[in-house]
């Protein structure tokens, strides 16, 4: 970029600049500033406040869920091992001979 080519695009800069809307007071400006801030901040606060109720909601459910299922797991597991008893049971008088000889 040459000198003349630079000096011009500075000009057009400055045009533009010069063509924004002035700055409001700033007592103004950082009186809405803060007012904006602490609302947003405050509905920031209530969403973080909701998350963390449906997290502990959440994590209640699924510590429920977990003990049924581990109480489901102990009874099912009791009902296979009582099964097989019985299945071996049979087996075993099975091959032992009714009449007591072989």
């Amino acid at each position: 970029m040459d000198e003349h080519t630079f000096q011009r695009k500075m000009a057009e800069l400055i045009e533009r600049i010069k063509e924004l809307p002035g700055k409001p007071d700033a007592r103004s400006e950082t009186a809405c500033s803060d007012a904006e801030h602490e609302n947003v901040l405050k509905s920031s606060i209530g969403e973080l406040q909701e998350s963390l109720d449906y997290l502990r909601l959440s994590v209640k459910y699924l510590v429920f869920d977990l003990e049924a299922t581990r109480r489901e797991n102990a009874y099912l597991r009791r009902l296979v091992e009582q099964a097989n008893r019985e299945r071996n049971g049979r087996a075993e008088s099975d091959q032992e001979p009714e009449n007591g000889f072989e």
